[in-house]
This record gives C-alpha cells, structure tokens and sequence, in this order.
C-alpha cells in the first residue's frame, strides 16, 4: 500500500470541503443546534505559533463531533482588529492600521485554513468594519440613553508608553500589559460606562454557570462586593467631614486617626489650614510618581500628618489626627479609611512607625499580644457596646454613629476612552447650548475617517482631533456648531458583542434578530485563555445583561460552558517569543507531518486546561499513529464481523473525553483500538469504518480520504456517530489502582475484564501519573489485572516518546 502522503491529501479536501460549501451553516436546518466558538483573535503581523491553534482545534473537534452526533453546528471565526495591538503593530511597520490588519488577516486565514477547521467563512465577522461597528456604536448611544455611559474629569491609568487612558483591567502590577511602562495617574476627561450598576448580576448570575471555579473566582474577587458602613468624622472647628468606608463597624471606636489618599479632593482644601502645608503638599507630589502597584506592596508604610487639624471619631466624640498616606487608594471605598491599629495589620505597623495609640476593642483568641487581631469577637473599650458580639454589634454602632450601611465593589467603573485614532468614534457631538447629545441612530455608523498620520498625540486628545472637516459638525439637537467626540473606544468594545454578530451577520436593521438569537443563544460551547477572566469574560457578561434588559437578547448571560487553554509553552521551558528566539510556526509542521499529525499531537500533549511545552520529536509519535491507522486499510476484510467489547468500550470513552474536553485520554483510547486491530489478521470493514467515523473529529483530512477509499461518496463529517451496546458495556466494573515508584497516586473505574495494555494506557493518561512521573523514564510496568498498574521510573530526563 502506497504510504501516507498528507499534502496531497491535505490540500485535496480542503477545496472540496470550499467547493461543497460543508461548513456553511443554515438556520433552516431542522436538527438541535449547537453553538461553538472560540474567543476571536486579534491579527498581529506575526502570525500564529504553534501555542495558538490548540483551543481552535478543541472547539473544532467538538463542532465536528456534534455535527456527526446530529446537531446543527454554528463554529465561526472572525477578527478583534480595533485597539492597541493593531495600531502599535502599524506604527512599529510605519504602515496604515488599515493595511496592517487586512494583511495580517490574510496571513491568518491562511494558516487557519491549512490546519483543516471547520468555520462557516461566509459568517466572518471584522471589528473594523462599518458595518459591524455602527451596531457597536449603537449600544454605547443605548448606554448614554440609559445613564450608563458618562464624562468624567476623574484621575485615570495614564500610559506614557502607548499615550492613552487605561482601564484598571489592562493593567499588571502598576505597569501596561502591552508595552510593560509604569503607569500614571492623569486627570482627564474621557468617557466611562456604569459596569457598577451590574455589579450585585454579575456576581450573583456566576453561581448558576458551569464554568471552572477559578475563573469564577477571580471574577468574584476582581468585583469585590464589601459590606460595611459609612461614617463621617467631621473636622473640629471646619464645616468639611471626612467620609470613610470600612467593613468592620464594630471596631470603630479602636479608630483612634484617619488618613486620606493623596489624591483625595478635600486634601486640597485642608491644605490651607495645614501649618506644614509644603510638606503636605510635597509628600502629595511624590506619591503621585509611585504606582498603585508599589504604594501597596510590601515595602514601608509612610505619610504625613496634617498638622493644626483633628478629626472626631462619631463614635466617642474623641479629636484623632488626620493623616495623608500613598497606601490608601483614592479608588477604593472613599479614598478615606478609619485606621484602627489593634485590628489591622497596615494599620498597626503604620501606627507603631509613628507612634500612635493602639486601642484594643475586640477580644480575640490565640493572637500574640504585640500582633493585631483581625476576626470578629466580643467588643471591649467600646463604651455602650462592650460586651457584645462583633456581629449583634454592628448594627447597633452603625445606627448610634450615624452612619449608613453601604455596599462597595472592587470593580471601578469602565474607563471607556483611548486618546488614540484606532477605534470605533464614540458617537458623540458636544454642543455649547446642549451638551453632550448621541449621534441619532439614522446616521450610525461614525465612520472612522482615512488620514496619513495617526501617530498618538500624548496630549490627552486623540489624533481625530487635528481633522477640522471631521470634528466640526452640527448638533443633532438644536442645529448649532458642534464638535464630535474625538476619543475613540478601547479594544474591548467589539469584543464586548461579536458573539451576537455570528448568528446574524448581514443584519442592517438591528444588531441581531431576536428570533435567531432565540434559536441559538447562548453560546454553548466557548473557547479561550485564563487571561480574559477579569476584562473580556466581565465586560461581555456585562454588555449582554444590558442587551437583556433592551430587549435584544432572550437570555441574561452569553457563555454556558467554558473551556480555558493551557499555553504551549517552548521547548526552553519559556513562553513562545520572537525576544527569545523559541518561537515553533505551525506552517513548518504541517508542511513536514501535516495538518491532521499537529491537530492529534496538540490535543494528546495532556489535559486541555494544562500549560505544557512543545516538543517536535513528540509530534513525530502522533504522525506515526495516523501513518498506523493508514496502513490498517490493508487488513479490511469484507463483511461485518464481530465487533468486540473493546469497540464499544472506545466508543463510550471517546464520546464521553470529547464532550468533557478530555481530548488527551480520547486520543489514547483510540490508539488502545488501534493497538488491538494491528494484532487482528483481519479487521471488518465495519470495525474499521467505526474507527475512520471516531478519528475523523481529530484527523478530518485523513479520516475523509480513508472514507472515500472505502467506497463512500459522502463525506464522513456527515455520518452518524457511532453507537456502543449497552449490554456489552454492563459487565461488573471494578476501581483499579495506580501507584508511581509504589506509591498511589490515583484511581479509575474500569471493565473487570479490560487488557493489561488498556489498563496501563488509561492509567498513563492521568493528570496524576503525569505530573508525578515527569522527571523519569518508566524502567517497567507492574500489571494486577482488574486491580493495580504501577509505573516503575528511573531518576532522570524522560526520553519516552509517543508510539
């Protein structure tokens, strides 16, 4: 039998697949539909690594296998092309942002297309497109209408580095996630959306999704709900009070002085009345170079006192100091805290740094004397209170305070603008008579105009400001000169929706047709990096349940199962860069062992959520699989046959890995099949066709060309999943354990009756006996059928290679 030549083969149903038009979905089809995607990329000039395609592949051997499971599959693609990344890659190339990013689609697509994915082309979707951005134009006036997208002149995340306002989300350690400088705080104008008005939805809607725990959990602490109260400390002799947050009322009368952001506007009136006001003002101005970063790390506390003046504690009428620290954030709770040094760590150092009292007002239990006491407990020193319990006394203080009882989030609003020229025009015109007035519906989309330099300007404007002929409009309201906004939205705009646009591409009428949404929301299915959990997973949670409440979608939350990608890291052990010389492109391993050996070796490398390193001589094993299966085309023999159980039990398992995204322990299953068939002088046709049907998700290019050599007509990604035989399948199972070097390190159930081969096969796939045997090459294998499977390793690098 001629060898495997997967080029020819390759290519060959890639243009049928085109030409038949196989992956174009219609909305007439009668079967259940199925929704999957994946988070769409942006296209930089550099192309995918191989890092890249390995969630594309996941979701593409799941819309595969629910199309032949007798879904109707709707798996599109398309392009985040707005933003920082585009338009840094232009400036870089001193090339349009528009010319970039149609060539760096190009590039995209095709190595998107060499792999063999089964999009719906005809679905495509561009953030850059008018078309598509007049409907995110549209939502944002929606917003504006609803009160939920406003001006302010707020301090904001100034980047030196890439000249615009940043959102607290694009941040990482005080520093731009994309060019690494440290950030300032800018007071400025820009545009924000109300993301807190749906704070108490976003967090609570989280308890009913299926999503991993931990990506629900850094959503629950990056929106930080805190219950607590508000207390104003009025300042003796002057009319201002100093507002403070705290979530632990039943220590305030341990307050004994409070201190204010340096940022915090009351600071510059005090500052009359300070008599050290250059000192005051000096600390100020340095703090100011620090990020929020480095003023809440672990370094020392410092501050200054405001001298001359004294706040009074509501509770106890006593006069306390007024500081200002850089640890206190102007953007959290009120940019003022109580300090209470016996019951906060920062607090008691801070206090023991510069002398101040320390006034114990709970009693805790198995705390050393000199440490603070942080639980709740029974009040002490607490005048009227003492003797309670810190929960029976909260309310009590709150009330004999006068304080309120307050709800605060981590979350800040979203800060909504970029002073730069590569985004969607905010769809505003300021007029001197009536404000800020949204562009009327009719005249959407604000097409972003074509200009020669869109360098940013780092004034604070955007580079659509130097454009007279753009700017200066009428107001849509009273007729009067008016100018249009010139900032333009972030990134994360389009990302915010695209999702909606897939079901209904071409609508010109409204953003989706609420009866085709109806039929395939939500997204069933969905694809992407840990990295989006705290921006875009929030801000698209928080854009649908606005379009909910519009009206234009059926459902308050968009994503129903979610899947995260553990990255391919290098073989060096780092992150895939250009820096580091490390980078793997899939073009040359598809040229040198096709698209189908990449797709099987990405999805067997181990567990999908698992960040693991690439190794080419790996994926050498994963051709020769495929070369295997090729060759087994040689012992069919006509005929049905017996089917033996190890079918139905590759059936049942394979089903069951791709439905939970067990794509590892999925491909090793089949190679367990494929190991037996090998051993057979004669394999069924029908035998040997089950397989072709339960490879095709994996290996669509070889599982098609191996269904047309057996004299089918019709393409296998249109046959029916295979079924197993339940009454094959009941057998008595029993739970078999597996031990490394003798000591247990997981379970499994499995046949009573299953192959010493199976056992070590499945017992090899296991997260467990792969994390504890990865520094080591198995010596040999210790078989109890029906019981036990021990690895024996050797110390050392593990040179094994899959077979």
């Amino acid at each position: 039998m001629k060898p495997y030549e997967h080029k020819d083969i390759d290519r060959k149903w890639r243009e049928r697949w085109q030409a038949d038009g196989l992956y174009v979905t219609r909305e007439d089809d009668p079967r259940p539909t199925c929704y999957t995607l994946d988070m769409f990329p942006y296209p930089s000039g550099a192309g995918l690594h191989v890092g890249h395609p390995k969630g594309y592949i996941a979701t593409d051997v799941y819309a595969r296998y629910k199309t032949m499971c007798g879904y109707n599959v709707l798996h599109p693609m398309g392009w985040d092309a707005f933003g920082l990344p585009a338009e840094n890659y232009a400036l870089k190339h001193k090339v349009h942002p528009g010319v970039a990013v149609a060539e760096n689609i190009k590039r995209f697509k095709e190595q998107l297309t060499a792999i063999g994915f089964s999009y719906d082309w005809e679905r495509e979707v561009n953030t850059t497109d008018p078309a598509f951005y007049a409907w995110t134009q549209w939502a944002f006036v929606q917003m504006f209408k609803a009160g939920l997208a406003y001006e302010s002149h707020e301090p904001i995340n100034w980047c030196p580095g890439c000249q615009t306002g940043l959102a607290n989300e694009d941040l990482e350690g005080g520093r731009c996630e994309r060019c690494d400088s440290v950030v300032e705080k800018r007071p400025m104008r820009q545009w924000v959306l109300r993301i807190t008005a749906y704070a108490d939805r976003l967090l609570a809607d989280l308890d009913a999704l299926p999503w991993p725990d931990s990506v629900k959990d850094m959503q629950r602490n990056w929106i930080g709900r805190s219950e607590g109260a508000e207390f104003d400390f009025a300042i003796e002799g002057r009319t201002e009070a100093i507002r403070v947050f705290t979530t632990r009322p039943d220590t305030l009368f341990g307050a004994t002085y409070v201190v204010l952001a340096p940022e915090h506007p009351l600071l510059t009136t005090l500052l009359e009345a300070c008599e050290n006001a250059a000192e005051v003002a000096a600390y100020r101005n340095a703090a100011a170079a620090r990020t929020e970063f480095e003023r809440t790390g672990a370094r020392e506390k410092t501050g200054v006192v405001l001298q001359g003046l004294r706040a009074i504690n509501p509770a106890n009428g006593e006069r306390i100091p007024v500081w200002v620290a850089d640890y206190v954030l102007a953007s959290y709770g009120t940019g003022a805290i109580m300090a209470v040094p016996a019951h906060d760590e920062r607090d008691h150092a801070f206090a023991e740094r510069y002398g101040m009292p320390i006034i114990k007002v709970i009693e805790g239990t198995d705390v050393p004397a000199a440490e603070p006491y942080t639980g709740p407990g029974k009040l002490v020193n607490s005048g009227p209170f003492t003797g309670m319990a810190s929960d029976e006394a909260k309310p009590l203080i709150v009330a004999h305070a006068k304080g309120t009882a307050r709800v605060r989030y981590r979350l800040q609003d979203w800060v909504f603008s970029r002073q730069r020229y590569w985004g969607e025009p905010i769809p505003i015109v300021h007029c001197a008579r009536c404000g800020a007035v949204p562009v009327p519906e009719k005249d959407l989309p604000v097409t972003l105009p074509d200009v020669e330099s869109y360098e940013p300007t780092g004034t604070g404007e955007s580079p659509l400001a130097n454009i007279p002929s753009w700017v200066e409009t009428t107001c849509p309201a009273c007729g009067d000169p008016a100018r249009r906004e010139t900032n333009t939205m972030p990134q994360w705009a389009g990302s915010s929706w695209y999702y909606l646009r897939y079901i209904d591409p071409r609508n010109g009428t409204a953003l989706v047709d609420l009866a085709k949404e109806r039929q395939w929301s939500p997204v069933n299915v969905y694809v992407g990096g840990m990295e989006h959990a705290t921006r875009h997973l929030i801000y698209a949670r928080f854009w649908h349940k606005f379009l909910y409440d519009k009206g234009v979608v059926s459902r308050p939350e968009p994503f129903e199962r979610l899947y995260t990608v553990g990255i391919i890291l290098a073989e060096d052990g780092r992150k895939m860069s250009k820096r580091w010389g490390n980078v793997v492109n899939p073009d040359d391993m598809v040229a040198r062992m096709g698209a189908d050996a990449l797709r099987v070796y990405e999805m067997f490398m181990g567990p999908f959520g698992q960040a693991i390193a690439w190794n080419t001589d790996h994926m050498v094993g994963a051709r020769r699989f495929l070369d295997r299966v090729w060759q087994l085309v040689a012992k069919v023999g006509e005929g049905a046959g017996a089917i033996d159980p190890i079918v139905d039990r590759t059936i049942k398992k394979v089903s069951e890995d791709i439905e939970s995204f067990a794509f590892n322990t999925a491909i090793s299953q089949l190679m367990i099949l494929v190991h037996a068939l090998e051993a057979a002088t004669v394999v069924s046709r029908n035998v040997y066709e089950i397989l072709v049907r339960l490879l095709a998700p994996f290996a669509p290019h070889l599982a098609e060309e191996l269904w047309e050599r057996l004299g089918h007509g019709t393409s296998v990604h249109r046959e029916p999943w295979p079924s197993y035989r339940e009454e094959v399948l009941a057998s008595a199972e029993v739970t078999v354990v597996v031990q490394v070097n003798g000591k247990t390190r997981a379970t499994f159930r499995a046949p009573a009756d299953l192959p010493a081969d199976e056992l070590v096969a499945r017992a090899r796939a296991l997260p467990e006996v792969v994390r504890h045997s990865a520094g080591g090459m198995v010596l040999r294998e210790v078989v109890v059928p029906g019981r036990l499977v021990n690895f024996v390793l050797t110390a050392g690098p593990r040179v094994e290679k899959l077979d």
